[in-house]
């Protein structure tokens, strides 16, 4: 164990002075937009729908930001990159952003994209199940080290699951009718359904564990040193996502140029089921982003429950609303 934090003292203190040397640090004072990049958790999605609203309805330009978004994918980590001084704005998971943060990184988070997480457990049609219990016994394919994974084994006995590892891909998926897969309500059962699969979903909040999803962050330094370049990405970010609520057709077309590898009739979809996850729950009476501290503070308990943070934080330090647009 000391050895491993060690390991983040170091990690933490490299990615430190790399963002000194990159000069992230402070506000711009020179004329013309201020240009800042941006890094996706994922490739380019209906996910971030209303980030690609935003500059292609020029939100960012109108607020004196020339803003590049870069993808995500596997290899990329939108914290690293972030905590690096290699972007100044990120998205990722709120217990990513936690768990960043106990290792040394400290980020805070400006907007939550989507209030409730799509993200579910897949079984094939005909053997699902409305509780995690009946999971015991099944192959399961899962990313190694998810936090959710780790919370529902803390509240069910799952002793008996074959655990392996999830690669992106469901051909062993497919060969096992009694298998159970990670996914995403807002795409893989759609993807299947298209190849003649039906398949069932249990989502993970259902168990409780319900963290924000695609999160918009920023490093703590950075915010201090450069709130009205903040503020400024935050009226952006508001105007982007209430213009996709209503034109997500013709931003879809914007995303899929992003991302040929993604087909409008599937950013269609992930349009429609991903609605109430960004529009809904407090959002709707709070407007899109909206985050409570009940909802961090929640998180933070049930990491901790499960070892995920080595120690609890104040929420208060992990997340602020005073750049969201009502």
């Amino acid at each position: 164990m000391e050895n491993r934090q060690k390991r983040y003292r170091l990690l933490a203190l490299s990615l430190l002075g790399a963002a000194v040397l990159s000069g992230c640090g402070s506000e711009a004072t020179g004329d013309g937009p201020k240009e800042v990049k941006l890094v996706l958790n994922w490739f380019p999605k209906a996910q971030m729908g209303g980030f690609f609203a935003a500059q292609s309805q020029a939100y960012y330009e109108d607020n004196g930001l020339d803003v590049d978004i870069e993808p995500g994918g596997p290899e990329v980590s939108a914290i690293q990159m972030v905590a690096a001084g290699q972007a100044e704005f990120g998205l990722a998971h709120a217990d990513q952003i936690l768990i960043a943060r106990n290792q040394g990184i400290e980020l805070v988070a400006l907007a939550a994209s989507l209030q409730e997480s799509p993200q579910a457990l897949m079984f094939h049609e005909g053997h699902g199940t409305d509780s995690f219990a009946d999971i015991n016994g099944r192959t399961a394919y899962i990313e190694p080290g998810i936090p959710y994974w780790d919370y529902l084994k803390s509240q069910y006995d799952l002793s008996d699951v074959t655990e392996l590892a999830y690669n992106g891909q469901h051909v062993n998926f497919l060969e096992n009718e009694e298998a159970v897969t990670q996914a995403f309500l807002t795409s893989e059962p759609f993807f299947l359904e298209r190849e003649g699969i039906g398949t069932e979903t249990l989502l993970i909040s259902e168990a409780g564990y319900n963290p924000y999803n695609v999160v918009l962050f920023v490093t703590k330094d950075y915010l201090e040193s450069n709130k009205d370049t903040v503020a400024s990405f935050m009226e952006a970010y508001t105007a982007g996502w209430n213009y996709y609520k209503d034109h997500d057709e013709e931003v879809n077309e914007v995303i899929h140029e992003a991302n040929k590898n993604i087909a409008l009739e599937e950013l269609a979809y992930e349009a429609e089921t991903q609605f109430e996850f960004v529009f809904g729950g407090d959002a709707k009476e709070n407007g899109v982003g909206f985050m409570t501290e009940e909802r961090w503070g929640d998180l933070i308990h049930q990491l901790v429950e499960i070892g995920q943070l080595q120690e609890t934080v104040d929420p208060n330090e992990i997340f602020t609303t005073e750049f969201l647009q009502h």
